[in-house]
């Protein structure tokens, strides 16, 4: 497998590109604002890019959208509620495959009701679901302590421990992570019940 991550655009977001193999095809996760290094590489490495795929619908992470879709020819997929020009709504659970890579939709609401994690070859991409020792925020609109809670510790956590993380921000110390690491070292992610991390996300 061949995977890249770029930290672009003015808010330290991390754009993945995901392929089989150098001149394969491939997917590029979450392209943000400055798409100019994503397209050089892509260009590089002679891939065609199928899918353009979104963890949620937040401009930082769909900012590349439009010119990626139009310089590759890839389809736009994400969350079947985002509020996005889609041409694939994704369900939970749902697996694409591209390359012979398969990827696995898992909904995680919480920072957005459209948020998703993308899990592929003992990888996640994360988007603001899960940083490296933090988690995204729940106070904007659409935002849900109670459902970021269900999604963290009813799906995150049940990851094998030796995935490995890759989050939508270089937020952290590493600019990627494990779960294991993360249920170790992440303070998010310590045991609480509902109630107290509701309260704890209040704080």
């Amino acid at each position: 497998m061949l995977l890249r991550q770029f930290r672009i655009g003015p808010y330290q977001n991390f754009t993945y590109i995901v392929a089989n193999r150098e001149g394969g095809e491939g997917v590029v996760i979450d392209p943000s604002f400055g798409l100019e290094p994503v397209l050089t590489e892509l260009d590089a490495l002679s891939l065609s890019i199928r899918y353009i795929l979104n963890t949620h619908s937040h401009p930082d992470h769909v900012a590349g959208n439009g010119e990626l879709r139009e310089r590759t020819g890839a389809k736009v997929g994400a969350y079947q509620t985002a509020p996005l020009d889609l041409d694939r709504k994704l369900s939970d659970g749902e697996v694409i495959t591209v390359g012979g890579i398969p990827t696995t939709v898992l909904h995680t609401p919480g920072h957005t009701p459209d948020s998703v994690l993308y899990l592929f070859e003992g990888h996640v991409a994360t988007g603001d679901t899960l940083f490296v020792g933090e988690c995204g925020r729940t106070d904007l609109p659409g935002g849900s302590s109670e459902a970021l809670y269900d999604s963290l510790f009813g799906k995150v956590l049940h990851l094998d421990d030796a995935t490995v993380v890759l989050p939508g921000h270089d937020y952290g110390p590493t600019p990627t992570s494990t779960i294991a690491r993360e249920r170790s070292e992440n303070y998010v992610l310590k045991p609480r019940t509902k109630d107290e991390f509701v309260r704890f996300m209040r704080s």
